[in-house]
């Protein structure tokens, strides 16, 4: 089961809290509490569905350690240990430090959204996940996961166009 679902949860968990730092820690707390559950999980929903909830609240609870803590999110953490240990593309150096420069751009533009578009444009674009399923997931109403969608996709590109405004002027 860990193996199967590890790259969905560091992804979830880096996209979301914007912190490459706890990851392993906050992937442990997701299994930990996946497989304490298991003997309370009735079948209602997919396995999947199940450890995507599981992992939102992980994440809310993070939050709410951060807030607690007054402190300010890093998007901009180089350290991305786990990563090497998943599945990826090779590249020369330049294509790689591209790519990151373009990633650490996005969960910077990630971390400026509100929590709820965070995660139905993680859940929808990340994981394709229907609507439905993100409906399930955050006990939204359909219509509801459409308009964070909508409005999260529209301040995401704000947010990257701005970036990248900042990038030309800089350079």
């Amino acid at each position: 089961m860990i193996r199967e679902h590890q790259g969905f949860v560091f992804r979830t968990l880096v996209r979301l809290t914007g912190s490459r730092e706890h990851v392993e820690d906050l992937a442990q707390e997701v299994f930990l509490r996946l497989y304490r559950g298991m003997e309370s999980f009735r079948g209602d929903a997919k396995m999947t569905t199940y450890l995507y909830r599981i992992t939102l609240n992980v994440v809310q609870d993070e939050w709410r350690r951060r807030r607690k803590e007054q402190s300010h999110t890093s998007f901009e953490d180089p350290d991305a240990g786990w990563e090497d240990r998943l599945p990826g593309t090779g590249g020369d150096a330049e294509q790689i430090l591209s790519s990151k420069q373009r990633m650490a751009g996005l969960e910077r533009a990630l971390g400026e959204l509100s929590e709820v578009e965070r995660q139905v444009i993680v859940m929808f674009h990340q994981e394709e996940l229907t609507y439905e399923n993100i409906a399930e997931v955050l006990s939204l109403p359909l219509n509801t996961v459409r308009t964070h969608l909508h409005r999260g996709r529209k301040r995401l590109k704000e947010r990257l166009r701005e970036g990248r405004t900042v990038c030309a002027i800089t350079t």
